[in-house]
């Protein structure tokens, strides 16, 4: 027996060594290409990037992986126990792996003959996340115990938890405990209580299945699973426990930011994709790893950008209304969709539709159902609707070359609509700013007095038929950028009617017209060529002839060029003034020929306006295409006193922790002199006074302004400025195609602007423009560009640079002497 023993402790002995040489082997093979720690160590997970609005509200998020870092110190106590209770109740106990949870997984594994239960630790968990691939087999499983075996070692308990907490998925797209928090509790982590707790501790198993958003009562199974194990590892007191149990869960995202902003984020997205690029970040140097779209959506950034929420949508609502307005003038397009009258209740069972619907302003489609001279009747979901003709008067036939006021093209909704168009309406009456509407409460409908009613969808029945108002949505594209003149922070900007869509998170890739439409500014670019003649001897009282020119100017024109004014009209003699304030194109002409065209381009240069400006008299009149943030920028220097503004759409950018990462100052140059400047500005503001910009007079503030048209009503511009704020209006066509008759710069361009304007105007103050020293204001007679005398007509109070302004007085002779014949001599001469 001793002897069997013995042997048997042998064999025991030589089968341990062999064991253990094969064990060591085992692990040396494994651990042979093991990932180092430094992913681990120096956690840098993609983070969400949050965009904020200068007034410190969130704009927007970026992101590839929704996840917010935060630190166990932000979370209540018991988060971080119902995850342990849950999916690793040892944690503080063993050295990152667990041999009773392994020989649990492997009996269970080998039963049921699938790697169906990993019994991994949270230790294992982040290796697994962090350092390995998901593939399931016992390989993986070895390197993943030596790993967190060996992570144990080298960062403590809490670091290893709290990254667990922050790197695991826990569905519905949110990563981590505070993106989970919001997504289904609209809640930061820090405000959870206990059953909410407990719901994001049941999701690790299974964040697809238990999605409390998908399945509510297997959120709860799971929920009562992880107290029942809080209260197993008394972590929670019964009552505590029971209370928790019996507490109703109320579910709810956070909202998302509103979707005004939505151009704005498209910009800054395009504009700092470029900045961050590997090559800038390495140059700079910023205090980044990542570069272009991998920073903006992994790297956690704080981005400050300079847009002011109320003033954003009034843009919004102004420039969406301005192309509602315009498109409707040019009459009815047709109807975008039509069903067989016999499929129309199939498809309205595909179409439901609650009266709220209606609410805010709000556009839905309608059925026609039956449709005569006096009315259309619709049919929305279960409920019934009326488009009276009186509601659908703008519908004429599209006529280009007729303007919408001109008599006798009103049709009956029976001429233009048939049984199964499928229409956009809007309630008559209704309230808000989502969508420009036709027919809003309080407003008045033409020929009326009465005010419109509201419209309240609560009294609404299957019944009664709602009043409708026929809509159409614009083929008419626009922009509106708004600059502040002292920092050139971009606060508002909008690229077209209607906006890249809110869970559209690859931004940057929309054709956002206020920055990259390349459109002829026509007459807008006007005070381009009289800034340049100012500098060069002219006065504003200087006489400019207006008639006809007829020759070859430049290259790249035909062989006869034939300009005119927009009304076809020769003035004759006219005072410079006159011509910018009154957009008369042949003076504007004569002016840039007597200057010289290299003074125009080198001036247009100084303002802003980049590019190989061709050698043409046609860009007096405004031939070479730009962009409106360009003209923006090209008319700061009229608004500042002279000193050119970059637009500036970002402050700051700082890290996850709030580290600064770049700060965009204000960039400023002199462009003109503080003269040239207030005498510009001084005329441009007779342009609402007197001329082309007389739509924006209900405007409280001292404006400026300039408008711009080209030719066959293509384009239509509008930049208007106060000594705070310069902001530009464009509409026109993507592809280039006249608009129709009378949609001018004047009749399309300002009304957006005044509408904007009359909505912020409160936020700045309503100050003049500072006169600079060196200038002298006197009264001109129009006619001559004499000093005014006592028998002047019409009489004009203009700026000079003192020692250029008239010496000669209307109607009085002139002496011997006198310096100053220019004035004679020079009408004369025209």
């Amino acid at each position: 027996m001793k002897r069997i023993l013995f042997k048997a402790l042998i064999v025991f002995l030589v089968l341990g060594i062999l064991g253990a040489i094969a064990g060591t082997g085992i692990i040396y093979w494994a651990s042979r290409d093991l990932p180092s720690f430094t992913r681990v160590s120096d956690y840098r997970p993609p983070q969400v990037t949050t965009i904020y609005a200068r007034d410190g509200s969130v704009m927007g998020y970026w992101y590839d992986e929704k996840r917010f870092l935060v630190s166990l110190g932000q979370m209540p106590d018991y988060l971080p126990k119902a995850f342990l209770a849950a999916e690793d109740a040892s944690f503080y106990e063993h050295d990152g792996i667990s041999f009773k949870a392994i020989l649990r997984a492997f009996v269970k594994n080998t039963l049921s003959g699938t790697i169906s239960e990993g019994g991994s630790t949270i230790t294992q968990q982040v290796v697994k996340r962090l350092m390995l691939t998901t593939e399931r087999s016992y390989t993986r499983k070895l390197k993943e115990a030596i790993l967190a075996y060996r992570l144990e070692s080298y960062l403590s308990k809490d670091d290893i938890l709290n990254i667990y907490l922050n790197q695991i998925y826990l569905g519905s797209g949110a990563y981590g405990v505070e993106a989970a928090a919001r997504t289904y509790f609209g809640k930061h982590v820090e405000e959870l209580a206990l059953p909410e707790a407990a719901v994001l501790a049941g999701l690790p198993k299974a964040p697809s299945k238990v999605n409390p958003q998908l399945d509510p009562a297997g959120a709860k199974n799971r929920q009562l699973y992880v107290l029942r194990r809080m209260l197993d590892e008394n972590m929670l007191t019964r009552a505590e426990y029971e209370a928790a149990a019996a507490a109703p869960l109320v579910y709810g995202s956070m909202p998302e930011p509103p979707q005004i902003g939505a151009w704005y984020l498209d910009e800054v997205q395009r504009e700092l994709t470029r900045f961050l690029s590997e090559q800038n970040v390495r140059d700079l140097p910023l205090p980044l790893e990542r570069y272009e779209h991998d920073a903006l959506f992994n790297a956690g950034l704080n981005i400050y950008t300079c847009m002011e929420p109320v003033q954003q949508a009034a843009a919004v609502a102004a420039l969406r209304q301005g192309l509602l307005d315009a498109d409707k003038r040019h009459g009815w397009r047709g109807a975008p969709e039509s069903v067989p009258p016999e499929e129309i209740g199939a498809y309205l069972e595909k179409h439901p539709f609650n009266p709220q619907d209606l609410d805010d302003a709000g556009w839905v489609k309608a059925v026609v159902v039956e449709v005569n001279a006096k009315a259309a009747q619709v049919r929305l979901g279960a409920y019934r609707g009326a488009i009276s003709a009186k509601m659908a008067e703008w519908c004429r036939e599209p006529n280009l070359d007729r303007s919408a006021a001109e008599p006798g093209q009103a049709r009956t909704p029976d001429k233009f609509l048939a049984v199964g168009d499928i229409v956009w309406v809007s309630a008559v009456g209704t309230q808000g700013r989502a969508n420009p509407v036709g027919a809003p409460a309080g407003g008045r409908m033409e020929g009326g007095n009465a005010a419109i009613k509201p419209y309240v969808s609560a009294q609404v029945t299957a019944e009664t038929p709602i009043e409708l108002c026929l809509e159409q949505m614009p083929a008419l594209e626009g922009a509106l950028i708004s600059e502040e003149t002292e920092s050139g922070d971009v606060v508002a900007l909008v690229g077209g009617y209607t906006a890249p869509p809110g869970n559209y998170f690859n931004r940057g890739t929309y054709f956002n017209r206020a920055t990259m439409a390349k459109r002829q500014p026509g007459s807008l670019f006007k005070p381009v060529v009289y800034s340049a003649a100012i500098d060069l001897g002219f006065t504003a009282a200087s006489i400019i002839k207006d008639a006809p020119v007829v020759g070859e100017f430049g290259t790249g024109l035909n062989a006869l060029w034939r300009p005119s004014n927009f009304d076809g009209v020769f003035y004759g003699p006219t005072l410079l003034r006159t011509a910018l304030v009154k957009s008369r194109n042949l003076c504007t002409i004569r002016l840039a020929q007597q200057i010289g065209l290299p003074a125009v381009i080198e001036r247009a240069h100084l303002l802003g306006i980049d590019g190989n400006i061709p050698v043409d008299l046609s860009v007096s009149l405004g031939s070479y295409a730009v962009t409106p943030m360009a003209m923006t920028e090209a008319f700061t220097p009229f608004a500042s006193g002279g000193q050119r503004v970059r637009p500036r759409l970002v402050q700051r950018i700082t890290d996850s922790w709030g580290q600064t990462v770049v700060n965009f100052m204000p960039e400023t140059a002199p462009a003109i002199t503080p003269q040239n400047a207030y005498i510009i500005s001084s005329m441009l503001k007779d342009v609402i006074r007197h001329g082309t910009g007389f739509r924006a007079k209900p405007v409280k503030s001292i404006i400026g302004g300039k408008t711009g048209t080209t030719n066959e009503e293509r384009d239509a511009w509008f930049v208007g400025f106060s000594p705070f704020l310069v902001s530009t209006v464009y509409v026109g066509y993507d592809e280039s195609r006249p608009m129709g008759k009378s949609e001018t710069g004047s009749r399309t361009a300002v009304p957006i602007f005044t509408q904007y304007s009359l909505d912020i105007e409160q936020i700045y103050p309503n100050e003049d423009f500072a006169m600079p020293s060196g200038l002298v204001t006197l009264n001109v007679d129009e006619s001559n560009g004499y000093l005014a005398g006592k028998d002047s007509a019409h009489i004009a109070s203009l700026t000079f640079i003192a020692g250029s302004e008239p010496k000669v007085t209307a109607g009085e002779p002139i002496k011997r002497g006198d310096d100053d014949l220019g004035s004679a001599i020079n009408l004369l001469k025209q």
